[in-house]
């Protein structure tokens, strides 16, 4: 069996703490579902629905949003971000 690892590359992101909407809609305001197609913010708890290629997928508060490669948008737990990523 073969091993690859993964290619190094710089990704944007930001942590989601629930408060900050407005900085999450400034930066990536066609992913962020709108509020005409659901409710941003999901049963109270501070949860939005994020476009990404393979669906819609849901941002909690402690996720972070990445933005990949391919200029899409991606949540990712707070504790796979941090074994994953290392701030340059």
């Amino acid at each position: 069996m073969k091993k690859y690892r993964k290619k190094p590359i710089v990704i944007e992101a930001v942590k989601y703490t629930g408060r900050n909407l407005t900085e999450i809609k400034e930066w990536c305001p066609k992913a962020l579902k709108k509020a005409s197609d659901l409710s941003v913010i999901i049963e109270g708890d501070r949860s939005l629905i994020i476009e990404t290629l393979e669906g819609d997928m849901r941002l909690r508060a402690g996720d972070y949003l990445i933005k990949g490669i391919a200029n899409e948008y991606y949540p990712c737990k707070n504790e796979v971000f941090i074994r994953s990523y290392e701030e340059v």
